[in-house]
């Protein structure tokens, strides 16, 4: 590493440390020296230059939060002397700035199982959907048990999608939980589904039923705990049916434009918005210019930077829903007595990130520089191929297990203090530097902090796309082979 800091724009006044600094150390940026008045620990900030009580903090490009009192050249700019510029709901003129991608056709495939509808799967799986928390261990027991017998090669695994709702909720939230579970079960990684109710919940399976729109293919078992007699026999029966059906599916070449890919962070340092995230970016626009998806989510990590990709939605009414998200979720924290720049994390502070903005300029990076196609619901299923936003909010498991309800094939987590936390669906960890990487390598499947040594942005980026075609195609990240699957739905109201 020759420079042990980086500034990333021109424009900024802050520059990023890449390792533990010492206190008196001359460091060279843009052409300048500048001594260091204190200890700056990795991916933390350093002022350029002497920055006034009251002056903007540029990274990025783009002001960061504003300078509580006066920093000298050298210092260290962070919570001690940094605030947000953050208030609440704002209004926001539609200026469209949209500049499409250049196509790519250089026939990339994937291995993947196509559905009868259509849809493409890259698992061949049985799913155990409880519509209550009640039935969580019937479930849990029957996974367990058909896993312990020899299945069928081309069957990955049966898995059961605990969680504690499905009774006693009452308006959006009996919706939300309804929406969310249908629309897991409709997944084309889950070859057949077994959805288990309990017999007395208020999602009835009667009413749950109707949310599937294809409940009476031979891809779907259901069953009420309370009306059969052995309710374990009964569901082993059931998933023998859905076992002998999956059976019949086989991995074929599939254009990688049916690839559709979550992109998620959690466990955010300083690194994120340098490494990870842009390369995210840069692999989320060459999937789109081959036709593919990748859908954007945790709403509230978009705050301070969103201005940045509203004007790339394509329409005018895809704005205005864009607005609409971003001021509902504003008005959901102001609801209840919260303010909007709550956030960061202590984890992520201790990582270098000081404000809302800094977090979410890194953030949005994931992006890349696509035109935004559709804005979508919490719980809604994707319409559109290319750059999707998804309606959510910033939790890791919420966040991912509302992509995967969307339709997301797998999703592509970038993390600077790691997470071994995997969804229903493949999550593939990737790090923001090279320590992470190197300590956890039970938890990361890649390493962005390649950036930071040798590799360009183009050929990681490339390389990235390679990985996520291998692991479509079977390979399993790395909370498949640790077994850690788990999902969590958003609340917001009674529990009765």
């Amino acid at each position: 590493m020759k420079n042990p800091v980086l500034q990333i724009h021109p424009r900024d006044n802050v520059a990023v440390s890449l390792r533990s600094l010492d206190a008196g150390l001359t460091v060279d940026v843009a052409g300048r020296s500048v001594r260091l008045a204190a200890a700056v620990p990795p991916a933390h900030k350093i002022a350029l230059r002497a920055i006034r009580a009251g002056e903007p903090i540029i990274k990025f490009g783009q002001p960061i939060g504003r300078a509580t009192s006066d920093v000298g050249e050298g210092g260290w700019v962070h919570v001690q002397n940094v605030r947000t510029n953050l208030e609440g709901v704002l209004d926001y003129q539609y200026a469209p700035a949209i500049e499409p991608l250049r196509p790519i056709d250089d026939g990339k495939t994937f291995m993947g199982y196509r559905r009868p509808n259509g849809e493409v799967g890259i698992r061949n799986e049985i799913w155990i959907i409880p519509t209550v928390g009640c039935v969580n261990e019937i479930a849990q027991t029957l996974a367990r048990q058909l896993n312990a017998r020899a299945l069928p090669g081309n069957i990955t695994g049966v898995h059961a999608m605990s969680h504690p709702y499905g009774c006693s909720q009452l308006g959006d939230d009996h919706a939300t939980t309804q929406r969310v579970l249908a629309a897991l079960a409709q997944h084309p990684n889950a070859a057949g589904v077994l959805i288990i109710g309990l017999g007395c919940e208020n999602n009835t399976m009667a009413s749950f039923r109707k949310l599937i729109p294809e409940a009476d293919s031979p891809r779907y078992r259901f069953m009420v705990a309370q009306e059969v007699g052995d309710e374990l026999a009964a569901g082993r029966k059931m998933l023998d049916s859905l076992i002998e059906y999956a059976a019949g599916f086989h991995r074929e070449k599939v254009p990688v434009s049916e690839l559709r890919v979550g992109l998620k962070c959690g466990g955010s340092d300083g690194f994120s918005g340098i490494t990870a995230n842009p390369l995210v970016g840069a692999f989320s626009d060459q999937l789109i210019a081959r036709g593919g998806t990748s859908i954007l989510t945790e709403v509230p990590e978009m705050f301070g930077a969103e201005a940045l990709f509203m004007n790339r939605c394509v329409t005018r009414p895809v704005f205005d829903r864009c607005v609409a998200m971003i001021n509902g979720f504003k008005e959901y924290f102001l609801r209840h007595g919260q303010v909007v720049y709550e956030n960061p994390s202590p984890g992520n502070k201790d990582g270098g990130i000081t404000t809302l903005e800094e977090k979410s300029l890194g953030c949005l990076q994931k992006g890349g520089t696509s035109p935004v196609v559709d804005i979508l619901p919490y719980g809604g299923r994707l319409q559109q191929r290319g750059l999707n936003f998804l309606t959510g909010p910033g939790n890791d498991i919420v966040s991912v297990t509302a992509l995967a309800a969307s339709g997301a094939h797998l999703v592509l987590f970038t993390t600077g203090r790691g997470t071994p936390l995997g969804g229903p669906i493949p999550t593939f960890k990737i790090a923001t530097n090279s320590d992470l990487a190197t300590r956890k390598e039970n938890w990361i499947d890649f390493n962005a902090g390649q950036l930071l040594e040798k590799e360009t942005m183009d050929s990681l980026a490339a390389k990235l796309l390679d990985e996520v075609i291998m692991t479509a195609s079977g390979q399993p990240a790395r909370n498949e082979l640790n077994g850690f699957r788990e999902i969590a739905i958003f609340k917001d109201g009674v529990t009765l």
